[in-house]
């Protein structure tokens, strides 16, 4: 494959971010859209007999916030742009209702033949611990 023209609009340390405070609302949108009911997520009186002993927020929401940050990040390359093209994330402590995430990418690595580039991924809460980490890949069109 050849090497987009556009591939040139990143480099190895561009970060993008974006934080949002997580509301109860926002728990019960993101259940009504994609169908993940799960108690731990809407049952408060069944989320006290988890470990977690209140409602979570679904892992996926945070996976929705660097979504939105690889949005940021492909909106760098004209048309045709660049697009999402891998998650792999782990999740690594629970986001409760009121907690402020940040979600980060820093491009770590470009494939210029694959015409990927690669990120490190995080997601922080308010005190700094990372509820969710890993790599994302955009491919630029």
């Amino acid at each position: 494959m050849a090497k987009r023209l556009h591939m040139d609009c990143y480099a190895v340390g561009d970060t993008a971010d974006v934080a949002k405070t997580v509301s109860e609302y926002d728990i019960y949108a993101f259940a009504g859209i994609v169908g993940d009911f799960y108690a731990v997520h809407l049952n408060e009186e069944f989320a006290k007999t988890t470990r977690f002993e209140k409602r979570i927020a679904q892992g996926c929401l945070s996976v929705g916030f660097l979504s939105t940050v690889m949005g940021y990040m492909a909106a760098k390359a004209p048309n045709p742009g660049a697009v999402s093209h891998r998650y792999d994330i782990t999740f690594q402590a629970p986001v409760y209702i009121g907690d402020t995430v940040t979600a980060r990418l820093e491009l770590r690595q470009k494939d210029e033949e694959r015409n990927t580039c690669i990120f490190t991924a995080t997601v922080t809460n308010q005190d700094g611990t990372v509820v969710a980490s890993g790599d994302t890949y955009l491919k630029v069109l």
